[in-house]
Formats: C-alpha cells, sequence, structure tokens
C-alpha cells in the first residue's frame, strides 16, 4: 500500500539515514531503499540527494514531505473512524499546538480516561494554519489554538485562561536581573509578545529564544535562567526549584476549541469539555 511508502519516506527524512529508518521501522535496509526507489519513480523525481555526505532532501522531497505528513495522519483517521464505528463511534480526533499539549491537555486527557473512559481519542501536533485545514477538511473534530478563528463554519468556545509567571531560579532576583542577565524568551505568539513588549520593552534582554514552554522549563531547571512559564506548568517547583519573581507583570494566555458548527459529534465534543478540570 502506498501509505507504507510514505511512512518509510517520512522516516528517513526524520532520521537522514537508511539504516536508521529501517531499524527504527523493524524492516530491512533493503526493504528501505526498495520502497524510497519505487517511490520516485511513481513520482518520477529524486527526493533524497544522495551524493552529500549527509542524506539531505531534494526540493521535491520537501514539497513533498508536508503532502506525506497529511496523507498518514489522514489514513490514521480513517482507519479510527472505520474501527470506531464498532463501539457506537464514541471518538474525537484532537489536533492542537505543540505548546497547548503541554500546559494543558495533557491532564485533560488523563481526566477524560477517567470520567469518560468510552471515548477514543486520535491525537495530532499542528501549527495554526494547519489546524484551521484540518478542520475545514474535516480531518480533526476538535481544534486547540491560542487566537480565536472567526469562520461561518467554526464554532469558538474559550478553554482556559493560562497565567503567565515570570520564574527564576533563583530566590529574591530582582526583575532587572532576571531579564538582562539570563532571560529566556518563550514562544507564545503575538498577543503576549505585544503584552511583554508594551510592559518591559527597554529592559529585554533575551539570552535564548524558545518556542516550546516545555523545553523552556527543562533548560531553567538543568542550566538555571529566568522566563515567563504557565502556572499550571510550574505550580509543582514553586518555592523549591523556582521562584517567582514578585514585582514582574502578570501576563495572559487564552486557550480556545474550534469545532464545526454541524458537527455530528457535538454532544461527544461537548461531554470531553466537560472533563476540563
Amino acid at each position: 500500500m502506498k501509505i507504507e511508502l510514505l511512512k518509510t519516506f517520512v522516516e528517513v527524512s526524520r532520521t537522514r539515514h537508511f539504516r536508521l529508518a529501517a531499524e527504527s521501522l523493524f524492516i530491512t535496509q533493503a526493504a528501505v531503499s526498495a520502497r524510497i526507489k519505487l517511490l520516485e519513480t511513481d513520482l518520477n523525481v529524486s527526493l533524497f540527494d544522495r551524493d552529500r555526505k549527509n542524506l539531505q532532501l531534494t526540493a521535491e522531497g520537501h514539497r513533498l514531505l508536508k503532502h506525506a505528513k497529511a496523507m498518514i495522519f489522514a489514513w490514521q483517521v480513517a482507519q479510527q473512524d472505520v474501527a470506531g464505528a464498532d463501539n457506537g463511534n464514541q471518538q474525537l480526533t484532537i489536533g492542537a499546538m505543540m505548546s497547548i499539549w503541554d500546559i494543558i491537555l495533557q491532564d485533560w486527557l488523563n481526566n477524560l480516561n477517567q470520567q469518560a473512559p468510552e471515548i477514543s481519542v486520535t491525537t495530532n501536533t499542528a501549527n495554526h494554519h494547519e489546524l484551521h485545514s484540518q478542520l475545514l477538511r474535516g480531518l480533526i473534530d476538535v481544534a486547540f489554538v491560542f487566537e480565536p478563528i472567526y469562520h461561518d463554519d467554526f464554532t469558538t468556545t474559550k478553554i482556559a485562561s493560562v497565567p503567565l509567571l515570570l520564574v527564576s531560579n533563583q530566590p529574591s532576583q530582582p526583575l532587572i536581573q532576571a531579564l538582562t542577565d539570563s532571560f529566556v524568551m518563550v514562544d507564545y505568539g503575538e498577543f503576549v509578545f505585544q503584552q511583554l513588549t508594551r510592559e518591559l520593552s527597554p529592559q529585554l534582554k533575551p539570552r535564548h529564544q524558545i518556542n516550546q514552554p516545555r523545553v523552556a522549563l527543562n533548560y531553567i531547571l538543568h542550566s538555571g535562567g529566568a522566563a515567563y512559564l504557565p502556572q499550571q506548568m510550574i505550580n509543582e517547583y514553586l518555592d523549591e526549584q523556582l521562584f517567582i519573581i514578585e514585582d514582574a507583570p502578570i501576563l495572559q494566555r487564552e486557550i480556545y476549541a474550534l469545532s464545526l458548527i454541524k458537527s455530528q459529534r457535538q454532544a461527544l465534543i461537548d461531554k470531553a469539555f466537560n472533563c476540563f478540570s
């Protein structure tokens, strides 16, 4: 089946190595080579530049990669949807930005498993624009985003308001020092960036810029520094490994859930939303 060729292509593009891809897929290296060759023959293009020391995607390979990932995800959704017919179709496909998974959705999945174990969930991670497209195409039932999307076909539900606190690994650290010595700028989108620059712009001198709060948290815990992090993520570390900088302004980030207005799974979606604590 062509989907296996695409899965092999995506794995080779990830590992940049035929042998490592073979080990990951539990097939032989010869099988990986044969699948890539068959895919290249079907498309009549070269997908990898084999002349370099390190295997690299060609321009055609880069273009195929985004389509391959979308097709693999669509096939997974189709498999789950067909299999779900046997259990009353109690299945939801959820898409979200990676940082939203870190902030609230992992705990929500645990609550969902305890409170509504009959609901089966398929998850996906994508950026804002990809989630919008997947929702319109019916590939996902719910998209979790930071910025609400106003569209005639969408219903928008505010799920959470996330306080962002400036914390440091040093107790009683002055605000100016935290913002200049080892400040880690975390990407929460344009709205939070505007809040941050409006409140603290003259003082900001980021040492690092990181797009995932979980990565920033782990960095500060191991290497030190300061960053704005979601309160839900740092509660367990407060007063022992992390310390709130008291005179720093508290920022806010809203999280919204999008679904199709005429979704046939609306009752299931509402039931799943009730599991947010």
